[in-house]
């Protein structure tokens, strides 16, 4: 092993079976409320009334999930500590009317979700996923995880320049994956659904599907010290945070905050969904749950002004090939803890005092960390950290794992840095 390879892989492997099962947010989040359930938590309804009463809870949303637990001791107004995260990643989605195609090949229209690295999507064997929706209202879960889509790249015969000049994809034209052979059969691809999932294609009228690489999460380098995943952004800190609220629920019953899990669907493209970190559920479910203590609105805004959110993502690990697009005083790498994400504009949410509290908690839990800031000519990206800042009024710290081949199909990371993450929150969340 090499000399930064020191952990037991368990948690890491935990994780690739998750992000194996959970090839949509609304696997994601079914990944994490099974993981939950184990630890004890139960679902609630938010159509239902809550009461007050100690234990660890959850609510579901689509792709969203919110978790938190009680201590007997909690007051109304004692704080909360949330792990903030999202389920979803950039990748190709099914259009309203998907079936297409030309000269003999049957096609599958496709939107561009988030911003992926569109290249990255050539050329991989791909399955389907997400969820339908029925006459009834009812929704089910359907993941076809095996080959059958393909986006293939034009040889370089017919384009002669593609090494020189690079890869023009045009995403209307280029990005149609071909699934079978003959002319345009609507309907084709719901009654293939249908069949998957065992129901009558007729009752299906509605559909959140995407297409997904089917090749499975791997160790990789000379000492197996990188992990190789799809949706690592950012189904690592989903994964990471669900671990660690279960564990604090078991081995902490006397904390001094509530501690929460906040995982949103559609960060990828701005959050503004009523799944979304911009929508009021996370603020929701937080007053509802003071409210269900016997709290007044005073309590309430006294727990809002001490609590705090980490706001766990990814970032940018040193690229060795492109260190010309990193800040040239910070460089963080694999397998060296998590990275405080800085931006003096706002675009993470860090500030002096946060960044003191996720310090103090990777030295309570013996983990390393590391600092991030972007190159000032490179434009920074951001988070769910300032918009859950700026609506709830609540400090918030932008932390997240460093890796590689961001927002690409199949992303890379420390082996090592999941299992860091997780040591990290589970000690910022028992404050």
């Amino acid at each position: 092993m090499s000399a930064q390879t020191h952990f037991d892989r368990g948690h890491t492997d935990d994780l690739a079976d998750f992000v194996a099962a959970s090839p949509s947010p609304y696997h994601a989040v079914q990944s994490a409320a099974e993981r939950l359930e184990k630890a004890g938590f139960r679902r609630l309804a938010e159509t239902d009334p809550w009461t007050g009463e100690a234990g660890g809870r959850y609510v579901v949303r689509g792709g969203t999930i919110v978790a938190w637990y009680v201590p007997e001791s909690a007051l109304p107004e004692t704080p909360f500590r949330i792990v903030g995260a999202h389920t979803d990643s950039p990748n190709l989605r099914i259009k309203p009317r998907p079936d297409s195609g030309a000269y003999g090949w049957r096609q599958i229209s496709v939107e561009v979700y988030g911003g992926p690295l569109l290249n990255s999507w050539l050329d991989r064997d791909l399955g389907l996923s997400g969820r339908i929706a029925f006459r009834d209202g009812g929704t089910r879960l359907v993941a076809v995880d095996r080959p059958l889509l393909r986006v293939p790249q034009l040889a370089p015969h017919l384009d002669r320049g593609v090494n020189d000049n690079g890869l023009l994809l045009n995403r209307q034209r280029h990005l149609q994956p071909i699934w079978s052979l003959g002319g345009v059969d609507e309907g084709a691809l719901i009654r293939f659904i249908a069949e998957e999932a065992g129901v009558e294609a007729s009752e299906i009228v509605g559909w959140d599907l995407m297409v997904h690489d089917v090749q499975p999460p791997a160790y990789l380098g000379r000492d197996r010290e990188f992990l190789a995943a799809a949706r690592l952004d950012n189904q690592l800190s989903t994964h990471a945070g669900t671990a660690a609220l279960a564990a604090v629920a078991a081995g902490s019953p006397d904390l001094p905050y509530i501690p929460v899990l906040a995982a949103f669907d559609h960060e990828e493209n701005g959050s503004q969904a009523e799944t979304g970190a911009e929508s009021p559920i996370l603020g929701t479910v937080l007053e509802r749950s003071v409210f269900a203590r016997g709290g007044s609105y005073d309590q309430r805004a006294r727990a809002f002004a001490g609590t705090i959110c980490v706001s766990a993502d990814t970032g940018h690990a040193v690229h060795p090939n492109y260190p010309e697009k990193h800040d040239p005083t910070h460089h963080p790498m694999p397998n060296r803890g998590p990275i405080l994400k800085v931006n003096a504009n706002q675009r993470y949410a860090t500030d002096a005092v946060g960044r003191g509290v996720f310090t103090v908690a990777c030295e309570r839990a013996g983990v390393p960390c590391q600092e991030y800031v972007s190159n000032n000519a490179v434009a920074c990206g951001t988070t769910i950290g300032p918009i859950t800042a700026a609506r709830h009024g609540i400090m918030t710290v932008d932390i997240g794992v460093p890796m590689l081949s961001m927002h690409s199909a199949r992303e890379l990371c420390g082996a090592d840095d999941p299992y860091l993450l997780a040591r990290a929150l589970k000690a910022f969340l028992e404050g």
